[in-house]
């Protein structure tokens, strides 16, 4: 099993800044990809960011330019630095990390921490 743990989420205003973190721990192997989603109310989970164990980065097209996701691999740490909020990115946010067994993905969860950006 994998347990991930979230932490950072809050109240922040336009324009202002948040970190979140994600610590990953139990049978963490073979990790090949790990990143944040988020959902929004009334809306499907949507990718935010990805970052792969070799480094390699993938962001929303809305979060381009303000969000960067960080990982650190000795410490199975995840974090995701967003800049510059907008009230659109209000929303629970879900650590997530994929690992590659056998020909399978297999995908693990946190269990989210609400953002909210709001004046």
């Amino acid at each position: 099993q994998v347990q991930l743990v979230e932490s950072g989420g809050g109240l922040v205003q336009p324009g202002g800044s948040l970190r979140l973190s994600c610590a990953a721990s139990g049978r963490i192997f073979s990790i090949i990809n790990m990143g944040w989603y988020r959902q929004a109310p009334g809306k499907q989970r949507e990718l935010v960011a990805a970052i792969t164990s070799g480094g390699s980065t993938n962001y929303a097209d809305s979060v381009k330019g303000r969000f960067t996701v960080s990982r650190d691999n000795a410490k199975n740490t995840v974090d995701l630095q967003m800049n510059s909020l907008k009230p659109e990115d209000t929303a629970a946010y879900y650590c997530y990390l994929t690992r590659r067994i056998r020909d399978q993905n297999f995908t693990s969860w946190g269990q989210g921490t609400q953002v909210s950006v709001s004046s």
